[in-house]
């Protein structure tokens, strides 16, 4: 199970938020290269950006800044948050994200996420972000009528090979992931499934790696010291 430690840019700053709430944001440090940097030195395979003022705008104030990080590193980028149109994925694949992640345009444009999975294949993900197991949109200010499960579904039809599956309810929150609901979504199609959202402990960790998930962003637990990398890596190569 890959570990993917979560940048999220807003205003060019590295911040997070509690529930996606815009109002409720921590702010890490003014430089997502800096952190990406950091990250890949403690040994991430996989790094996990996300553009939250595209994601609420559908504007990608930030695209510089996510360039500039896969530019910086030599490990792979995903990167998420606003994209809405092919000429965004483009100019992200062009400048060397490797798989780029897009949320309410898979559900609003269904023409638009066939085009892109055409395109380019695996490089392309699809973000989940559920309440109660429907899923949200807009930067996850709005919920729609559509169930997660069925979303994945219509996924799998369409070619989509992966997706980030975030439950907002424990996003940030500190109080583990919604393991019932993750593994429910990761048995119902063929498509990889990275767990988002609320993982805070290695037993976290651990219990996901035994329901055979393709991996795990983690964010808040890292940046506040509760998790660290380097040891989750190391215990990793050591088997554990």
């Amino acid at each position: 199970m890959i570990l993917f430690p979560a940048i999220d840019i807003r205003n060019g700053n590295c911040v997070r938020l509690i529930q996606g709430d815009y109002n409720k944001e921590i702010v890490y440090g003014d430089s997502p290269t800096d952190m990406a940097l950091e990250w890949q030195r403690q040994g991430a395979e996989y790094l996990h950006l996300i553009d939250l003022d595209g994601a609420k705008s559908g504007n990608s104030s930030n695209r510089e800044a996510i360039q500039a990080v896969a530019k910086a590193v030599s490990i792979p980028v995903q990167v998420g948050g606003g994209i809405r149109s092919m000429e965004i994925i483009d100019a992200h694949i062009e400048s060397g994200v490797s798989r780029v992640i897009i949320g309410t345009a898979a559900i609003s444009d269904k023409v638009f996420l066939k085009e892109a999975v055409e395109k380019y294949g695996d490089k392309i993900a699809v973000s989940i972000d559920a309440r109660n197991g429907f899923v949200a949109t807009d930067g996850w200010t709005e919920t729609s009528d559509v169930q997660a499960i069925d979303l994945l579904k219509e996924l799998e039809k369409l070619g989509v090979k992966t997706v980030i599956y975030t439950d907002i309810f424990k996003d940030g929150m500190m109080q583990g992931p919604n393991f019932e609901e993750l593994d429910a979504v990761n048995r119902a199609s063929s498509i990889d499934v990275i767990a988002s959202g609320g993982v805070s402990t290695e037993g976290n960790i651990k219990q996901l790696k035994t329901m055979d998930l393709y991996g795990a962003i983690i964010g808040k637990a890292l940046y506040d010291g509760n998790l660290s990398l380097e040891k989750l890596m190391g215990d990793d190569n050591n088997g554990k």
